[in-house]
């Protein structure tokens, strides 16, 4: 993928994207007509990829007939990206997108950045198959990434919904969209399915599906493993993923049964951010030094600190992270009658995973807490005699639930009843390990014999949704659609074990327990659809939603994050959720064409404007606030967001041969207030959201010369994005172009049949630069992660 620094090169990109997407009213999506409305969520976003139109040649994103801007993706074009991607990954082909992580495949979620609309990955909603899979923090507590839930090759499409997505979606996050995943039913016909990857960095990914084909009465299954590995671009790191996913099937005259059970056993490489700030110097990667101890124990002093020249861009020994999920759903479709249906799902998600560090001991303020526990010792000692001491957050997640949706054809109008309750229990436990001069240990091993378990939380919180909603078909070519969600939720978090007071300071006796309650009983939507063709229809959409506070005990933006009980009560007392309030408008179109070459053109354009309010962010408390919660870091709304954007995009298809893609978006989110951090004012009032590019531009480019071969050709063009929250920094643009050629294998028995290969290049002009900021202070100073060297791949695929 190239990176594009050149602001002339920029502009003309820039322009002729414009041009192009100006003049056929488009908006990330591919030739494709829309289809009317259909039973259930999952077949009206995903029948369509059954629709090509005539002279199609490649689908990048299909429309669907939503009163808001909602395409999909099938997993056919997610596989272009590369063989194994990430759902998430494979959408920032999508306008309005940016996604940036340190594999190709999207996998590592440490160093994961996702935006939409401005609104970043944890302000999203996400399912598969219709269970929640949380707001997709690193640090878990309330669900699990889409790769881990569903093996990326059984992948039937992906759906993104920008605004906040269909009122039944179980979530407690989407304030700026929903992403749904959707798995592949059985085969009707008995096959085994075989892939094979391997490419750059000793990469290897086996897979092998097995399905059953019809086994009579309606019923089918199959079952896929995965093995996958391959070492970090820039150190010697090992990502591995075991993965096993089995499907059953019941069709019958009553109903559709499904159930599903997916095992995921993954371990990521972390990589530490590059710190920018003044004079201090910024090396274009951090990379670990394991395996090599003995380099290790040459990099520190004799009282485990690293080179002072280095400051906070040290180089730790190793770190990684581990997750071990077991999720499964049960799911009935009945059809009560011709005109009523009643889906029920059921579903249960357990994990046990733990993030693992190696760093020197006399570093960001250790000796002060390892000195609570052990006063007036050697702690290079005490830790093993390395300099090292091995710090693990260990999480456990053990929640289940079930949606119940109701829906009544009723002739003009179709009505939509449900109701989403989830239980979920979760802890994360922070201990710190020895690590052994003479006996190392590896990132690829859980730790055992604590010699500090630093605190555990316990966080039981409940959640109940509700939604109502009603299509009324006003005339055949216009629909307007109303209707309201309620969420609740029930939240009491514990601290088993205590972080001792002085370990904390600042006066704190402890991090808080307690109870809090929210509940916001009317979010309403209302829209409409308007067919003012048969191939062009108009759409507009308004909607509220809420993000519920983060349950998460011990880190990131959460009450129970706090450090102290009077701060939890303050908070408790005075805090508001997040809310969105998002309007959109905008214009479908997909035609054939007879303009000599150019013979078919699709796409789509919104305009959105959104009213985000009462954003969080952690602070340092004001004198007045000290007074009774001490001098300790809180959790305040300090203001609002304001975002004025437009996306524009689609595909011109020239007969059956090419086609080309573009989506332009810009967007425009500037914070709304300044705040006081303790008594110093922070000016954020008319800046711009950090890491939220104004402008950004995607390509993909097809052609199938013949003879079962395709290449496509795609760019990602991300414009500058500030790094603080007070704009005084900011990094670069980038242009990055990727390569997928694939071809058929002409085989001469019978026993392998569809056999194929494809090529996959990253980075085809190997650039170099900043991938993404990562945000963190107001001004003076941000982290960085660089853009991964350019990395080929090839896969074989075949049935038996």
């Amino acid at each position: 993928m190239i990176t594009m620094k050149s602001s002339h090169a920029a502009n003309a990109l820039r322009h002729s994207s414009i041009a192009l997407a100006s003049g056929i009213l488009c908006a990330s999506l591919a030739h494709a007509a829309p289809t009317e409305d259909l039973p259930t969520a999952e077949n009206e976003a995903l029948a369509l990829q059954e629709l090509p139109a005539p002279g199609a040649v490649n689908t990048v994103a299909v429309s669907t007939r939503k009163t808001r801007s909602s395409v999909a993706m099938s997993g056919a074009d997610m596989q272009k990206v590369i063989p194994g991607v990430n759902p998430l990954k494979a959408l920032q082909a999508l306008p309005g997108v940016s996604f940036q992580t340190a594999d190709p495949w999207g996998n590592n979620e440490q160093n994961l950045s996702l935006f939409v609309h401005g609104f970043n990955g944890q302000q999203l909603g996400y399912t598969m198959d219709g269970v929640p899979l949380g707001d997709q923090q690193y640090g878990n507590y309330n669900g699990l990434a889409p790769q881990r839930a569903l093996t990326s090759e059984n992948v039937k499409g992906v759906v993104l919904s920008t605004g906040a997505g269909d009122l039944g979606t179980p979530s407690t996050s989407n304030l700026g969209g929903t992403i749904e995943t959707y798995s592949r039913d059985p085969s009707g016909q008995r096959n085994v399915n075989v892939q094979q990857t391997v490419g750059s960095h000793k990469a290897s990914r086996s897979f092998v599906r097995f399905d059953s084909g019809d086994l009579g009465g309606g019923n089918s299954f199959f079952l896929s493993g995965l093995h996958h590995e391959a070492k970090a671009w820039d150190f010697n790191g090992r990502q591995s993923n075991d993965q096993v996913n089995a499907k059953f099937v019941h069709a019958g005259d009553a109903g559709k049964l499904t159930i599903f059970a997916d095992w995921s056993d993954k371990i990521e490489p972390n990589e530490d951010s590059t710190l920018h700030q003044g004079s201090l110097t910024a090396p274009y990667t951090r990379p670990f030094l394991y395996p090599d101890f003995a380099a290790a124990l040459a990099y520190l002093g004799s009282n485990g600190a690293p080179p002072a020249e280095v400051g906070a861009n040290f180089r730790n020994y190793y770190s990684a992270a581990h997750r071990t999920d077991k999720l499964a759903y049960v799911k009935y479709e009945a059809e009560l009658t011709d005109r009523l249906s009643w889906t029920n799902q059921y579903y249960y998600h357990r994990n046990s995973g733990f993030g693992v560090v190696a760093g020197p001991i006399n570093q960001a303020g250790l000796p002060a807490l390892f000195r609570v526990y052990y006063p007036n010792q050697d702690l290079k000692t005490v830790f093993g005699n390395s300099g090292y001491a091995t710090r693990t957050t260990e999480y456990q997640i053990n929640r289940q639930g079930i949606t119940s949706i109701l829906r009544w054809d009723a002739g003009a109008h179709r009505v939509q009843a449900g109701i989403w309750f989830e239980h979920n229990n979760s802890g994360a436990y922070r201990r710190w390990y020895a690590l052994d001069v003479n006996n190392p240990s590896t990132p690829y091993q859980r730790p055992s014999k604590p010699l500090i378990t630093q605190y555990g939380s316990d966080i039981d919180n409940k959640v109940v949704q509700l939604h109502l909603q009603d299509e009324w078909k006003l005339r055949p070519d216009l629909t307007v659609q109303g209707g309201f969600k309620s969420s609740l939720q029930f939240a009491e978090g514990l601290f088993p074990v205590q972080q001792l007071p002085a370990a904390i300071g600042n006066g704190s006796q402890g991090l808080p327990e307690g109870r809090i309650t929210t509940k916001e009983w009317f979010l309403p939507q209302l829209g409409a659809r308007w067919d003012l063709s048969g191939s062009t229809q108009a759409f507009a959409n308004i909607q509220k939603n809420m993000r519920q506070f983060v349950t998460y005990g011990g880190g990131g933006n959460s009450p129970w994050s706090l450090s102290s009980q009077p701060a939890f009560d303050y908070f408790k007392a005075t805090a508001r959720p997040e809310t969105a309030l998002t309007y959109e408008i905008g214009l479908r179109d997909s035609r054939s064409l007879d303009l000599g070459p150019l013979s078919a053109f699709d796409g789509q354009v919104t305009l959105y404007h959104v009213n985000f309010r009462d954003r969080q962010l952690a602070i340092s408390s004001n004198p007045i606030i000290t007074s009774f919660a001490g001098g300790t870091t809180i959790l305040s709304n300090v203001g609002g967001v304001k975002t004025d954007g437009v996306d524009l995009g689609g595909t011109l298809h020239f007969g059956r041969a090419f086609s080309f893609y573009d989506a332009i978006s810009y967007n425009r989110s500037r914070y709304q207030d300044s705040y006081l951090s303790g008594t110093t004012p922070v000016p954020t009032a008319g800046k711009t959201v950090p890491n939220t590019p104004e402008w950004m531009n995607k390509f993909v480019a097809s052609y199938k010369p013949g003879a079962g071969l395709e290449i496509q050709l795609q760019g990602d063009y991300v414009g500058k994005r500030f790094a603080t929250y007070t704009n005084d920094l900011q990094v670069g643009s980038y242009f990055l172009l990727g390569l997928n050629v694939s071809g058929e294998i002409p085989f001469p028995t019978g026993i392998l049949k569809n056999m194929r290969w494809s090529v996959n290049v990253t980075n085809l002009a190997d650039r170099k630069g900043v991938l993404q900021p990562n945000v963190g202070q107001a001004s003076g100073s941000y982290a960085t992660y660089p853009i991964p060297p350019r990395m080929g791949f090839l896969t074989l695929k075949a049935d038996i």
